[in-house]
Formats: structure tokens, C-alpha cells, sequence
């Protein structure tokens, strides 16, 4: 039986601890897009998911092939949303680990970070422009007060400073891992 839920996640690796946890209660997820997600019935547990961010768009030749690649070793690619993939493989053929090195993970996670801070600088951006266009009112003795942009303006740094919030644990992992790798060497 084909089950739908919608939940938003911005942290990818709370979005895979749930696909798992989903797994576990017998759902096999089959599809998403944003704010939904498709599973079907399942053994409990029959499937271990990841989620990877591709360097480029899953139509891009080298991230099919990477795809491929990632399909002749046992590994499905279930979806894809933008640049993300989710991936599984079954759990009877033992875990499942995208990266085996630091040196990849750390190339992963500083992908996601860059990914997020573009959104975060965007919205930094156009929050400047808003404020800019209030300045420029209020400088010039315009009798009327820019409402709409003091209220973007406003809004755009709270969603800024989510995304601040957001990259954080990413930018503390890269942290941890440049330090386990400097331990290791």
C-alpha cells in the first residue's frame, strides 16, 4: 500500500535518521518532493537509506555515471530532489556507508555547507536591498514609510539567521573531522 507524508526537513541528516526510522516501522520509501514523501509497505527494516548532495545535477553526465557506479555495487537511487539523491540498500547485505575515508566526507560536508551558505548569503542580500530602499526613503524625507520592505527586510534576516543556525553542526563536523584527520596523520 502506497503511504504519503508530509513533512519539511532542512537538516539532511535528521531527514535520513527518519527515513531509517521509517524503515525500521516497515515503510520503504519510494519518492519525494518538496514537503512530501512516498513509501510503500516493507519489511521492517528491509532498507538502510542515505542522503548525498551531488557536485552537480543528477542529468549531469558525471553524476550519472556516479549514479551507476553507486547502482553495480548494490546501492539504489530511490529519488532525487535538485542536486540531492537518496539512496538505499538493503540492510541484509550488511551497512551502509556513502564515505569510507575523512578526505570524502569532509569534501561532502563542505558541499552541503557551501549549498546552504549560497541561500544564506542570498537572503542576506536581498535583506540589505530592503533595508537600502527604507534608508533611502526615510533619508530623503518621504512622507510616506516603506512598510512592506521594513517587514522583508525583517523577514529575510530571521530566514538568514536560520540558515546560519542550520550550517552550523555542518561547519562544526567539517571542524571535527579536519581535527581527526590531523590526529590520524
Amino acid at each position: 500500500m502506497k503511504h504519503i507524508v508530509r513533512k519539511l526537513y532542512w537538516d539532511y541528516m535528521k531527514e535520513e535518521q527518519w527515513l531509517n526510522e521509517m524503515s525500521a516501522r516497515g515503510l520503504a520509501f519510494t519518492d519525494c518532493s518538496w514537503f512530501r514523501y512516498v513509501f510503500a509497505d516493507a519489511e521492517p527494516g528491509e532498507y538502510i537509506y542515505r542522503i548525498e548532495l551531488l557536485e552537480n545535477w543528477p542529468t549531469h553526465p558525471e553524476s550519472m555515471a556516479y549514479i551507476r557506479f553507486l547502482e553495480e555495487n548494490g546501492v539504489e537511487c530511490v529519488a532525487t530532489y535538485m542536486r540531492w539523491i537518496y539512496l538505499r540498500k538493503k540492510a541484509s547485505e550488511g551497512p551502509f556507508d556513502i564515505y569510507s575515508d575523512i578526505d570524502s566526507k569532509i569534501k561532502h560536508y563542505r558541499r552541503v555547507n557551501a549549498f546552504w551558505n549560497v541561500l544564506m548569503y542570498m537572503e542576506f542580500a536581498a535583506a540589505l536591498l530592503n533595508v537600502a530602499v527604507v534608508l533611502t526613503f526615510v533619508l530623503s524625507g518621504e512622507p510616506e514609510f516603506p512598510t512592506f520592505n521594513t517587514v522583508c527586510a525583517g523577514l529575510l534576516i530571521v530566514i538568514g539567521f536560520l540558515f546560519v543556525k542550520l550550517v552550523s553542526p555542518i561547519r562544526k563536523m567539517i571542524k571535527r573531522l579536519k581535527q581527526e584527520k590531523t590526529i590520524r596523520e
